[in-house]
């Protein structure tokens, strides 16, 4: 075990120096940046420059902090728990599930596979459903993010908790009505049977083995929502210089255009839950019920959540679900921004 504390602590210090250093040199770039741009270009590269530092700056100590909560759950916290908290009933599970993903957050990665495994043994595929939905979207690092995204703005942290928990919420009933178990792969266990007892490969793990598990989770969520959150704030910094005033005006004049293009936006950017809310208040052109959208729909559907819930439960699955998902989530949006924003 001594060993294994090591090691996790040791990844644990090379990857906390390594987000520090990692906004040093933002900050770095961000003072020097635009001079050199004006220098070597024009004022439109220093303001590119200034978004996309900005964006990074802000957003990597909360994405250092998820991906240590995300690790550190899927290392020490048993699947057992959601099935003695969840209640036997679907529908009331859904909303206990849902609601569970305050308190035991994940990055969206990290949600897809969890949410396989809690179907495997045995949690009814709607309640696993909404808490992978719910899990990135609405714990209390992103909703911290989001308040410090937006200072003076607690509606917008308050409407973002309440489309989001909706959405999750509708989701999984919405799979307790329609949804059919062959849509998904691996097959279920068939109601009413409890899983095969088979030796559980935790039961048999060492704490040593529990730790690197803590120490690789940690290492791949870094890394891996890292890159995402760099692609994300360079499209937006981007997308605020590039494109045209007299395009913009096209979408921020009308509020259902400006909804669905950041809906659609969110789709494409991958932006990772922890700091999605820096990027949507760096698009300070669009309304708040668009903002609000971007927040909402990306922590649920996007390109690499789709690669990923495709390659956990099928394609055929990832089709519908997706889908679906978009749509009850800029519907939610929708409703919520009107009554909130």
């Amino acid at each position: 075990m001594a060993d294994g504390v090591r090691l996790a602590a040791r990844a644990l210090v090379y990857t906390v120096l390594g987000g520090l250093a990692l906004i040093a040199i933002a900050t770095v770039v961000s003072v020097l940046g635009p001079m050199v741009a004006l220098d070597l270009a024009t004022p439109a590269m220093a303001a590119w420059w200034t978004v996309f530092t900005a964006v990074v700056v802000q957003g990597v100590p909360f994405l250092l902090l998820g991906t240590l909560v995300s690790a550190a759950i899927g290392a020490f916290v048993p699947e057992r728990v959601f099935n003695r908290l969840l209640p036997r009933n679907p529908v009331l599970a859904v909303p206990v599930a849902g609601a569970a993903g305050v308190v035991l957050p994940g990055c969206e990665c990290a949600s897809v596979p969890v949410a396989g495994s809690l179907m495997r043994r045995g949690v009814v595929p709607a309640a696993a459903l909404a808490f992978l939905l719910s899990a990135p979207a609405i714990n209390p690092v992103v909703l911290v993010a989001t308040s410090i995204a937006f200072p003076g703005q607690p509606l917008m942290v308050a409407a973002r908790l309440v489309a989001s928990l909706a959405t999750a919420v509708v989701m999984g009933w919405l799979w307790v009505r329609f949804g059919k178990d062959e849509w998904l792969r691996p097959r279920l266990p068939k109601p009413g049977r409890a899983p095969a007892r088979t030796p559980s490969r935790r039961s048999r793990r060492s704490r040593w083995s529990r730790w690197d598990d803590f120490r690789s989770g940690l290492q791949h969520d870094f890394l891996h929502a890292g890159g995402f959150l760099v692609v994300g704030a360079a499209a937006a910094a981007t997308f605020n210089i590039l494109v045209p005033r007299s395009v913009l005006d096209v979408f921020t004049g009308s509020p259902w255009l400006s909804v669905l293009l950041l809906a659609v936006l969110a789709v494409v950017l991958c932006v990772c839950s922890e700091a999605d809310a820096f990027v949507a208040a760096s698009l300070s052109g669009f309304s708040p019920t668009a903002r609000l959208a971007f927040m909402v729909v990306g922590p649920m559907v996007d390109l690499k959540l789709f690669a990923l819930q495709a390659g956990t439960f099928g394609r055929s699955f990832a089709v519908r679900f997706s889908s679906a998902t978009w749509l009850v989530a800029v519907t939610s949006s929708v409703l919520v921004g009107w009554w909130l924003l």
